[in-house]
């Protein structure tokens, strides 16, 4: 036995409950030693620290 739905389902119902599938602008804020935008709670790419410290050396 396989499921099946009891009503039909109108195009409207079905493509409301797909809105919301859509990407996000990705949050950024200002890197807190270079001032570059990064991701937060991420290395910055800049200049390679996170949280003040240094992480990965700067080229």
């Amino acid at each position: 036995m396989s499921i099946c739905p009891k009503n039909k389902s109108s195009k409207a119902r079905r493509d409301s409950r797909r809105a919301n599938w859509k990407m996000k602008v990705p949050n950024l804020v200002k890197c807190s030693k270079c001032g570059e935008l990064m991701m937060p709670h991420r290395v910055c790419k800049a200049c390679g620290s996170y949280n003040k410290k240094e992480i990965v050396a700067a080229e």
